[in-house]
Order: C-alpha cells, then sequence, then structure tokens
C-alpha cells in the first residue's frame, strides 16, 4: 500500500448503486473512530490485481452522525481508480484513510441568512452531507441547491433532495429547501437549461430563487468542474463576495481536491 497501515482502515463494501452508465454510488462500513465534519472528504484506495494500490479523493455524501459512509462517483474514461472501483462488489474491501480533510463545512461561515450550495457533477456529494446534518436547517433561513448536469438522468438523489425537508423535520418547512437544477444538453421541464455561471452572470440564478446574492445575507459554497469554480469566483468577487479564509472571514467557501 501508499500509504503505510496505521493510517487507514479496511472496510467493508456494502452496496453499489447506478445513476447511469457514467454515475453511481456506493455505501461501506464506517471505522468506529472516524470522525468528519459535513462538507470533509475522505482519501480511498483500492488494491488492484497486481498487488499495487491507488487512492483517490472522495467528499462524505452520508452525515456525520450516520453508521456507514456513502459516496458518490463518476466512471473516468480509461481511470486508474475508477475502472477499479466500478468492479467491486458487496463484501469486496475499501480502504478508508484515519484522517479526513477539507474545509467546505459551515464552520467556514459565522452568520448569514441564505445558503447557496453551488454544485456540478458529483461536487453534489458534500452538499448532500451538509443537508443531512441538522446544523445547516438551525443556522440559515433559506438554503438553496443547485446542481448542474448535462442529462436529466444525470440528476441523481432527486428524490431524496425532495424529501430532506421532512426527514430534517426542518424549521422553516418544505419552503426552507429551494431546489435549482440545472440541465444543459437537454430541455428538462422544471429544470433551468444555462450553466451556473451564465446563469449567475445575468442574474437568472436569482430569479429562479427569488433571492437576491449579496455580502451581507448570501454564503456561497462552490464544489464542482475546476474552470466552473474559477468563474464562479471571479463573478462573486467583482460583486463584492470574498473567499472565507481563517483569518478574514468571507462569503464563499470552496473545495479544491479536483
Amino acid at each position: 500500500m501508499t500509504a503505510s497501515e496505521d493510517k487507514f482502515t479496511r472496510q467493508t463494501l456494502l452496496e453499489v448503486w447506478p445513476w447511469t452508465d457514467t454515475l453511481f454510488s456506493l455505501r461501506c462500513t464506517r471505522p468506529p473512530e472516524f470522525r468528519f465534519r459535513a462538507g470533509q472528504f475522505a482519501r480511498l484506495g483500492l488494491c488492484k490485481a497486481d498487488g499495487n494500490s491507488v487512492w483517490r479523493a472522495y467528499s462524505m455524501v452520508s452525515a456525520p452522525a450516520e453508521e456507514q459512509l456513502e459516496f458518490f462517483s463518476v466512471v473516468v474514461p480509461g481511470g486508474e481508480f475508477t475502472s477499479e472501483l466500478r468492479r467491486l462488489k458487496p463484501g469486496d474491501t475499501l480502504f478508508v484513510e484515519r484522517q479526513p480533510y477539507g474545509f467546505l463545512t459551515l464552520e467556514r461561515f459565522p452568520d448569514g441568512r441564505d445558503l447557496w450550495l453551488l454544485a456540478s457533477g458529483t461536487g453534489l456529494g458534500p452538499f448532500l452531507s451538509i443537508l443531512r446534518d441538522a446544523e445547516v436547517w438551525q443556522r440559515f433561513e433559506h438554503i438553496l441547491l443547485v446542481h448542474s448536469v448535462r442529462t436529466a438522468g444525470e440528476l441523481a438523489y432527486r428524490e431524496q433532495i425532495a424529501e430532506l425537508p421532512v426527514r430534517m423535520q426542518a424549521p422553516g418547512g418544505a419552503a426552507q429547501l429551494r431546489y435549482l437544477p440545472l440541465v444543459t444538453r437537454e430541455m428538462v421541464p422544471g429544470a433551468l437549461h444555462e450553466r451556473i455561471t451564465t446563469l449567475l452572470d445575468s442574474g437568472g440564478l436569482e430569479r429562479a430563487a427569488g433571492l437576491p446574492i449579496e455580502p451581507a445575507h448570501s454564503r456561497l459554497m462552490l464544489c464542482g468542474n475546476p474552470q466552473m469554480i474559477r468563474d464562479c469566483r471571479t463573478l462573486l468577487k467583482a460583486r463584492g463576495l470574498q473567499l472565507s479564509l481563517n483569518r478574514q472571514p468571507g462569503q464563499v467557501a470552496v473545495e479544491n481536491y479536483w
């Protein structure tokens, strides 16, 4: 293994289910001592047939209080890790590094009224973890989940997202969460059709949500395609929303493990 034995645990794959031909989720056992904050990621490892190992970073989809670990993955054509991961079956071994990573967590924001979660593709993963945790429902009056994909079939977890306000006993009721799917290559009823950056630049995202994006009340988390993150940061900075750092609280948090 490329990581020393004291840095990882051997876990058992419990379930794998597909969303499309290239998107799937998986669930495995959780080390009893493994602790993380909603929005963080873990390094997962696989042992290949030749005896070597390969490791990749994956955000937890599961909430910190759940007994199992859940992850959301895309099959990368020719990818060394996902080609192996896709072949695993329940009962197989998955390595989980003991230390969680990442700063895409709510502690980045000391205050705020509206929380915008902007995701593309599997960047949805950490936001599902955040939405499955009670803290976000207590801290923010409005939660806006934006998920950008190419085709309607890639809108994974759609039904589960709709059920979250009831499941989490949202103090603001069903209206507390506004789910805004974006499908860029198909016309889908109930979904926006343009890219996140285009809608952010034109104001279309705010019109669809019925809320403005402004420094005083808005907090934004970005996860997904690196170019999308860079472009969104540029647009938000021009509007006075700054990256939130340890010594300089701001309005924007991003994940950069891609």
